[in-house]
């Protein structure tokens, strides 16, 4: 048996397992690990002797992974992106974000609706997790939303979406974990994400008004603030702000050629900013707590995904089946952009059944390669290429799009995670009620996509300038 074949009846018994129900981590540690012994075996003839040798030879390959991997700086981002969003939470500055936005936005037909995106937009830049940004935001804007009247599948579904936005507005996990995985510049992959967030932003509120405009009962809006109440409700949202910018201006440094410090430094300067402001707000060890034990849960989740994934990746390089899913992809008669229309829409499939992490983990190794080879090639010129970029333009742009995926299949039933978590929260919806109220984004989203498919400058205007 030849390594490619090998590969594929691995990749099939894996995803057997992932549809049977399998973790994700544990299934590609465990089909990596046996990967790796038929390799080896494999290159002995599969002769019964040489059995243990394989064996031992791929758990110490296996082995090797977790640690050579993950004891990288670039994924410190991850723990503190996270512990941004949880402090700024228990610092009561998502509440006030929220009143500001409501009190700006509410007279629009669905007013209510559309604020809680705009608010989830701006906890999303300075928290790295969409669950957090969900959980948060079915505590404070559904009530809010049932109070006036609202639906309550509606005020799920926009929490759900909205909580998404966090995949893609900077500070993002899932961001970070693709460019360390395609081994591409951390900070202009984040910063290549806020004009493509604030797109998604403004078309799922747009979707609302449209919504709200032909449904009269859906989501009516909320009049009376005084202009002297909206500026007031300014200065408590503001310190979210300013965070965003003071990371920003520490990372990419507008006023000189070099940085001041690695996105891993502006994290962690950013986490100890909003830690002082909520102890300046009197957060206490009972806020601070819960803040660090959600830090920690949700940062090993991630880390246990990425040791087991790796295992697996660490697979596939000695099957050599991202060279061949390359060949084949660049052999086809179609045109590139329809290949990769079909990659996208083959991804909106797979996180039918995956979660967003571990299926970007699963499939990047073998895709992304064979992306670059449709463009080009890593070192292509714009004007060589096939998507009319180069080669390093093409790997933020293509970043961009599957992380937009990654935030559709979120809300996609059976597995949507950010459902799950918003009918955790509320006790008086079931999971059903949020997918019934998350289905119009999925329209929103289509058509995010198409517009950053059609106008790449939406992604890659800001990286070019860094």
């Amino acid at each position: 048996m030849e390594p490619i074949d090998i590969g594929l009846w691995v990749t099939g018994g894996l995803l057997v397992l992932v549809v049977m129900g399998m973790r994700v981590a544990f299934a590609a540690a465990l089909a990596g690990l046996v990967g790796l012994l038929l390799i080896f075996w494999s290159k002995r003839g599969f002769e019964p002797e040489h059995f243990g040798w394989a064996i031992t030879v791929a758990a110490k390959t296996a082995g090797q992974v977790p640690h050579s991997k993950v004891a990288s700086q670039s994924l410190s981002l991850i723990p503190t992106f996270i512990l941004i969003g949880y402090l700024a939470y228990y610092a009561g500055l998502t509440k006030a974000l929220f009143e500001a936005a409501k009190r700006w936005l509410a007279w629009l037909p669905g007013g209510l609706a559309v604020s809680t995106v705009f608010a989830t937009a701006g906890f999303a830049a300075v928290s790295g997790a969409s669950v957090a940004t969900a959980a948060v935001f079915a505590r404070i804007a559904i009530p809010e939303m049932l109070k006036i009247g609202y639906d309550k599948r509606f005020a799920a579904g926009v929490v759900a979406a909205g909580g998404t936005l966090a995949s893609l507005i900077p500070p993002s996990a899932i961001l970070v974990i693709y460019a360390i995985i395609v081994e591409q510049d951390v900070g202009k992959l984040l910063l290549a994400g806020f004009i493509p967030g604030a797109f998604s932003a403004v078309v799922y509120g747009s979707l609302i008004v449209g919504i709200a405009m032909i449904f009269k009962n859906v989501g009516p809006p909320v009049t009376g603030f005084t202009w002297r109440q909206r500026f007031a409700a300014l200065p408590p949202a503001l310190p979210i702000f300013a965070v965003v910018v003071i990371i920003i201006f520490f990372v990419y440094n507008p006023f000189g050629d070099k940085s001041w410090g690695t996105p891993t430094e502006g994290g962690a300067l950013g986490a100890f900013i909003v830690f002082c402001m909520a102890i300046y707000k009197g957060m206490r060890w009972s806020q601070l707590k819960p803040a660090l034990m959600e830090t920690a849960k949700l940062t090993v989740m991630i880390f246990t995904i990425i040791w087991g994934v790796l295992i697996y990746v660490r697979f596939l390089g000695f099957a050599d089946l991202p060279g061949a899913f390359s060949d084949w992809i660049t052999s086809l008669s179609m045109s590139p952009m329809l290949i990769l229309i079909c990659i996208l829409l083959a991804y909106a499939v797979l996180g039918m059944f995956m979660d967003a992490i571990g299926m970007l983990l699963l499939t990047l190794p073998v895709v992304y390669p064979a992306v670059m080879a449709l463009n080009g090639g890593e070192t292509v010129s714009a004007a060589d290429s096939a998507f009319g970029m180069s080669g390093t333009m093409c790997a933020i742009w293509f970043g961009i799009l599957v992380v937009k995926m990654a935030e559709f299949c979120l809300i996609t039933p059976p597995i949507g995670l950010n459902c799950f978590v918003v009918a955790g929260v509320r006790e008086d919806l079931s999971v059903q009620d949020v997918f019934r109220g998350v289905m119009p984004f999925f329209v929103a989203d289509a058509f995010t996509i198409a517009g950053l498919i059609a106008f790449p400058q939406i992604v890659l205007w800001l990286p070019s300038l860094a």
